[in-house]
């Protein structure tokens, strides 16, 4: 096992790669104690999860709403659960995000951590504190900052997601290589059949790396007032993509990504051989690079971008592989980006 700190304004996160879930009582300060899964994830897993009252619901994107976290709140009513309660979340992103948001509401806040089982939540979504739901179809606006006490990533858990799920999280760790670490890209360009076989060595390795990224990021800039923001790189146009489209989030974040670097190029800060290099990781990692839906709607929703400024919107671009900075484009030059790409 591998560890790693957030040290956020709220609390102490501690990161676990390679620990098993089934130690999570270790980690646990009382027994009062609720979970919040997936109910999938239930399913497989739930005769060796700590026993105590769950509540079950399904990671759709359609249930990270705040419709269930009055569900969620009700349920907790009704077990009368008081302040001394700490909230399990066990699942993917979706779950942590649901059930981060909660704990940070109920009684004013209660403390909370992760079992994280897809790809996705261990190299992303469970980890830097964000929680949130989305609200009429825009990602994660309504939400708080808020770290976990702990996440746990234990990578036997991914050996039973489909392959939908792992490419998910392929996107997230392509985008940490892009954004801050050449040597990241590099060995991910060098073991992409690995990581499609889900060798555990490789896993836990890009793991590793992608929360070391992160958390760093995180330790320096908690509340994304500046350096945070390069973790968006390819999710303004993906964020865009998937409430338009309905893809998943990781083909979303592909194709933005994409489209993030060929604007960099067409900017000059970008050259076109690693504007390529981008593009064939992203394709050998079976993800999409293509932008195949009604520019103009992707584009209106760009505007309602919680990262939108006025006129502009904050937007990740790559000086290089590995390099990543933070421009302030106007919706005017995105706009005419758009109409001139194939």
């Amino acid at each position: 096992m591998r560890c790693l700190e957030i040290k956020g304004s709220s609390n102490v996160s501690k990161l676990m790669v390679g620990e098993s879930y089934k130690n999570v009582e270790k980690y646990l300060p009382s027994s009062n104690v609720v979970i919040v899964a997936d109910s999938n994830v239930y399913n497989l897993y739930n005769d060796t999860f700590p026993q105590y009252k769950t509540i079950k619901i399904d990671a759709d994107e359609k249930v990270k709403s705040l419709d269930t976290v009055s569900f969620i709140i009700n349920e907790l009513v009704e077990m009368e659960a008081d302040r001394g309660l700490f909230l399990l979340g066990i699942g993917g992103g979706i779950i942590c995000d649901v059930t981060g948001f909660v704990a940070s509401i109920y009684m004013r806040g209660v403390p909370f951590g992760f079992i994280s089982s897809t790809l996705l939540s261990q190299v992303d979504a469970s980890v830097g504190g964000k929680n949130g739901v989305n609200f009429k179809g825009y990602k994660n606006i309504v939400g708080v900052f808020n770290q976990p006490d702990f996440v746990i990533c234990d990578p036997d858990m991914l050996k039973t997601l489909p392959d939908e799920e792992i490419l998910n999280g392929c996107a997230e760790v392509i985008k940490h290589g892009a954004i801050a670490d050449k040597n990241l890209f590099e060995y991910l360009e060098n073991n992409h059949k690995a990581i499609l076989k889900l060798d555990n060595d490789v896993i836990e390795r890009i793991v590793y790396d992608s929360i070391k990224i992160k958390s760093d990021v995180v330790n320096r800039d908690e509340k994304e007032r500046g350096e945070r923001r390069i973790l968006n790189f390819g999710h303004t146009i993906g964020h865009a993509v998937e409430k338009v489209t309905g893809v998943s989030h990781g083909k979303a974040v592909s194709i933005g990504m994409s489209a993030a670097a060929g604007l960099s190029e067409s900017r000059g800060i970008l050259t076109q051989p690693d504007k390529e290099r981008i593009i064939e990781l992203i394709k050998n990692l079976g993800l999409p690079f293509e932008l195949k839906a009604d520019k103009q709607r992707i584009l209106d929703a760009m505007k309602r971008d919680k990262k939108r400024d006025g006129g502009t919107i904050h937007f990740v671009l790559l000086h290089g592989i590995g390099k990543a900075v933070i421009e302030d484009l106007s919706i005017k030059e995105l706009e005419e980006y758009f109409i001139l790409t194939k």
